[in-house]
């Protein structure tokens, strides 16, 4: 039996593993193609995002290589330091 045949009933959620992931080069007018499930940077450093609620914010001293839970729909360019961000969703 193909491995899809046992997870043909499952339904994707915010609690169920991450199922894709996309490169994010910050704009400070563009939106991202989705909103994020999370979000994580291949270089430390700060960014600034959008949040789904519409909320704009500034994440200061983040690691490279942790996920972080946010819900983002835009990256800005103006206060983003860190580097290598990918979404994942």
């Amino acid at each position: 039996m193909p491995i899809t045949d046992n997870f043909k009933d499952y339904t994707a959620g915010l609690t169920g593993p991450i199922c894709g992931a996309f490169d994010i080069v910050p704009d400070d007018t563009a939106d991202l193609p989705q909103i994020t499930r999370g979000f994580m940077v291949g270089g430390a450093g700060d960014v600034a995002v959008t949040l789904k609620s519409g909320d704009a914010i500034t994440l200061p001293g983040l690691m490279a290589g942790v996920v972080y839970p946010f819900r983002i729909s835009k990256v800005r360019d103006s206060g983003t330091t860190a580097t290598g961000i990918k979404g994942l969703v």
